[in-house]
């Protein structure tokens, strides 16, 4: 029997509806990131003492940037699995960019924005 070179129509169906929820779930987390970032309330800290102020402006500054990273590393996981739904579209999705060879299934369903295979993964 010939190697698999593509997955079934079904299998695409499949991997389709996966990446569909987890885009869901991502676009959740991301909305929360951004609302916790845009969140400019005051703490009632007016009156406390200015040092103990300014550490809780620093610090609230500190968790901003963390918010703010952690929404790009959310928003770039999104377009990644917006990608993989336009290769399932071109019927290239589960096929490895380095070797040509499928992608393992199991590895897809981890991570279903993956690109290359394990094998092509552990020779970079």
């Amino acid at each position: 029997m010939a190697e698999k070179t593509t997955y079934t129509k079904d299998e695409l169906a499949e991997f389709r509806q996966l990446i569909l929820d987890k885009i869901e779930s991502a676009q959740d987390d991301l909305d929360v990131l951004r609302a916790a970032t845009a969140n400019d309330s005051d703490n009632g800290t007016e009156d406390t003492s200015p040092t103990f102020k300014q550490f809780e402006e620093g610090s609230s500054t500190l968790s901003k940037e963390e918010n703010i990273k952690l929404a790009e590393r959310q928003a770039k996981f999104i377009r990644s699995l917006n990608n993989a739904l336009i290769r399932i579209e071109n019927k290239t999705y589960g096929i490895c960019r380095i070797t040509g060879k499928l992608i393992a299934k199991e590895r897809l369903k981890l991570v279903p924005h993956a690109t290359l295979s394990i094998e092509a993964k552990n020779a970079q």
